[in-house]
């Protein structure tokens, strides 16, 4: 008689069957290039809090020797020197993150739902359109978006930034292969056949079913929009980002290092809450794509 391979389980859970040393090799090795890839962001914290003699010393240490919040100070205090009041520097960080990340979410959701379960002429077409240019980086079409921007009277405004976020083709991509692989059309018949419109099939139906997508398109798109720098369409000092008035402050030189360091924390504090707050349903999403029933 045939002998039958105990599964192991964890948590009553049963797991993948392998020995308890690939277990503890694999997760050494995670943990490894774990803390290879977090190194970047730990120098950074640290390098916020460094004196400026310590700041300087090569190789660069790993820890702080006199911590001070003085390049903190600097930052603040030299931001106050400003006409503009840094209040509205952030305030134009926050309206485009805002504003461009959700107008990204919710056209690439409904326009994902139409090519993904609305079949209709030259959506094929389209959506291979939609494919191609993500071949393109925004460098390559950079000439096209200024004149367009600048024809239809979007110069100097934040809408120039905002309104080319709405068209992203990485969301509709990302929204429309998800919800391919997660929504069955059965599911979306039977709520037509009891006499639910489409808009309302598409916000109770898809959009529940399909949240780590969009919760992951969030992320994206805002990180992307929260590090939004010099823009050629805003020329107003008044409408420019917190970002761009940081760089400008700090183009002084290697005395204005302390305070750069202190800059750049606090711009990749606020995208690390997002992602956070957000991150076991981007890992959800990232697990699951290409998957399909």
């Amino acid at each position: 008689m045939a002998r039958v391979k105990k599964l192991r389980t964890s948590n009553h859970r049963v797991v993948l069957n392998r020995s308890r040393g690939g277990d503890i090799a694999i997760n050494t090795v995670l943990l490894i290039l774990g803390l290879i890839m977090a190194l970047p962001m730990y120098l950074m914290i640290i390098n916020a809090f460094k004196p400026l003699n310590e700041l300087f010393l090569y190789p660069p240490r790993f820890y702080i020797t006199s911590p001070t919040f003085d390049n903190l100070k600097s930052l603040f205090t030299l931001l106050g020197t400003t006409w503009v009041p840094i209040t509205r520097y952030i305030f134009n960080t926050v309206f485009i993150s805002f504003a461009g990340t959700f107008g990204n979410l919710f056209l690439s959701s409904i326009g994902a739902y139409a090519l993904s379960k609305m079949k209709f002429p030259g959506s094929r077409g389209m959506f291979k359109l939609i494919v191609y240019s993500l071949m393109f980086p925004t460098t390559v079409t950079l000439i096209v978006a200024f004149i367009i921007i600048s024809k239809v009277g979007l110069m100097d405004t934040h809408w120039a930034i905002i309104i080319p976020a709405w068209g992203s083709s990485q969301g509709i991509f990302l929204m429309k292969q998800f919800m391919e692989a997660n929504i069955t059309d059965a599911v979306l018949e039977s709520a037509r056949l009891d006499g639910a419109s489409e808009l309302r099939i598409f916000w109770k139906i898809a959009m529940p079913m399909v949240k780590p997508a969009w919760l992951t398109l969030i992320v994206l798109s805002f990180q992307g929009l929260w590090r939004t720098g010099e823009s050629m369409y805003i020329q107003s000092e008044q409408l420019k980002t917190f970002p761009c008035a940081v760089n400008q402050i700090l183009a002084a030189g290697i005395i204005r290092s302390g305070a750069s360091a202190a800059a750049s924390f606090i711009l990749m504090f606020v995208p690390i809450i997002v992602f956070v707050i957000l991150q076991s349903k981007v890992i959800e999403t990232m697990g699951s794509s290409g998957m399909k029933d």
